[in-house]
């Protein structure tokens, strides 16, 4: 099996026929075919099937894709570490709701003293999203919640900080004066974290004070999001304390101040745990770790 072979095996799986790869590659339709029946003569396995719409993978065709992207992957790896000894490359990072607006800018920044040149990609989504592209790697880390259940024996996590909430709801509020969340139960609530009952943090708040789940509830996954919505109406919400001091909220939202202790939720990144980082991946996660650190005691 040659390296070639598994960049037009790829070509042909993420086109989807042999004519559109051989575009991909810029190369002849006869070579794309003749590479894909070379390799499956060496392995004994038929790996595409040939249909009238184009080409699917078969059982087999599926198992190599998944390793021959972790290889081009790894390949990837070896390429920025040599570009970045001489200041170019590239890295590819995720990251949640909550990271992307209190962490990455920061670790951004001093990340690009030492690398002013690299490309960067930063993907925002929640950790089902995530890991999976950190697990084939796409993504060289993933930063987000650690929400618990069992994490695929592939990927490592390293806690940074604890994801600690407050209620908030905009200034004015009627409920504004509340001080615990038997208060609140009647009130329209958003949570920003995903789940669902009895899993999610609002549930687990309420149901440790010893009461119901609040009827009406919205889950959002977008910080801004929630701040637009709860500065344009009577809804309450559960949102990380920093999230509070950023130019976003500060304005239109205030914290209802329940005596109740509210659940939090370890946040850290995600890595392969077979696979070191790169060179700029590193920097970049150390960078994330940094910010983190700086800011734990107003994250929490």
């Amino acid at each position: 099996m040659r390296l070639n072979q598994i960049r037009v095996f790829l070509a042909v799986v993420d086109s989807g026929s042999i004519r559109a790869a051989a575009r991909m590659l810029q190369v002849s339709p006869p070579a794309i075919t003749k590479s894909v029946r070379q390799l499956e003569k060496e392995l004994h396995v038929q790996l595409l099937k040939r249909t009238q719409h184009g080409v699917i993978m078969s059982p087999a065709g599926s198992a190599l894709a998944a390793r021959a992207r972790v290889i081009q992957s790894e390949l990837r790896k070896v390429e920025d570490d040599l570009a970045q000894l001489s200041a170019g490359g590239s890295m590819a990072f995720g990251v949640g709701p909550t990271g992307m607006l209190l962490v990455v800018p920061e670790a951004v920044a001093q990340f690009r003293q030492r690398y002013p040149d690299a490309r960067i990609r930063i993907v925002e989504g929640r950790r089902p999203a995530l890991l999976p592209l950190v697990r084939d790697e796409t993504l060289d880390f993933a930063l987000g919640l650690q929400e618990g259940g069992k994490l695929d024996p592939g990927i490592a996590f390293r806690p940074l900080f604890n994801h600690s909430e407050v209620v908030v709801a905009r200034k004015g509020h009627p409920l504004a004066n509340a001080r615990s969340l038997a208060e609140l139960v009647d009130a329209q609530w958003i949570s920003s974290l995903p789940g669902s009952p009895p899993y999610d943090l609002l549930s687990r708040a309420f149901s440790s004070a010893g009461l119901p789940l609040p009827p009406a509830t919205i889950e959002c996954d977008s910080i801004p999001g929630m701040v637009a919505l709860c500065a344009r109406t009577n809804m309450v919400a559960l949102m990380p304390r920093r999230m509070l001091a950023t130019p976003l909220a500060r304005e239109v939202l205030k914290e209802i101040l329940v005596t109740e202790r509210l659940p939090s939720i370890p946040h850290g990144i995600f890595t392969r745990a077979d696979s070191p980082l790169t060179r700029m991946a590193s920097t970049m996660a150390r960078a994330v770790a940094a910010v983190a650190r700086n800011a734990r005691r107003e994250l929490g």
